[in-house]
């Protein structure tokens, strides 16, 4: 499993981040997990904290009010972040037109999962990082 800094929950709704988080702290012990439920600070504190050198997981939604997760990270891709954030959509859409879309963004998006997450299935998407969509 790799081992990440930090990771990001970055969700509208706090009771989702919140039951991630509890998932996350469980399997990613040592890293330190942050939440979010405005996207635009989620970017601001990744664009400080973020080193090259250092692995990053960011488990984003998709349809979120104020920006959504397709925004997020078309915002990663212009601003060139660095390919050691791992991104991981999380999202109750069921649209095969969304994860298409995903694609697009197959430098940093590493699988694309419907919620709510389970234990196990997190478990396998973090042990077989890096994957395609």
């Amino acid at each position: 499993m790799k081992a990440y800094k930090e990771v990001y929950l970055v969700d509208d709704f706090d009771t989702v981040n919140m039951l991630h988080s509890i998932l996350l702290r469980k399997l990613v012990a040592k890293a330190e997990v942050k939440t979010y439920t405005n996207p635009q600070l989620a970017l601001t504190d990744l664009r400080m904290t973020i080193q090259e050198q250092e692995r990053v997981l960011v488990l984003l939604d998709i349809n979120m009010p104020a920006m959504n997760g397709f925004e997020f990270l078309e915002v990663m891709v212009l601003e060139k972040f660095p390919i050691t954030v791992d991104v991981i959509i999380v999202t109750s859409s069921i649209s095969s037109r969304e994860k298409a879309l995903a694609l697009k963004y197959s430098k940093y998006v590493r699988d694309y999962v419907t919620k709510p997450l389970k234990s196990e299935g997190l478990k396998f998407i973090l042990t077989n990082i890096p994957g395609t969509v």
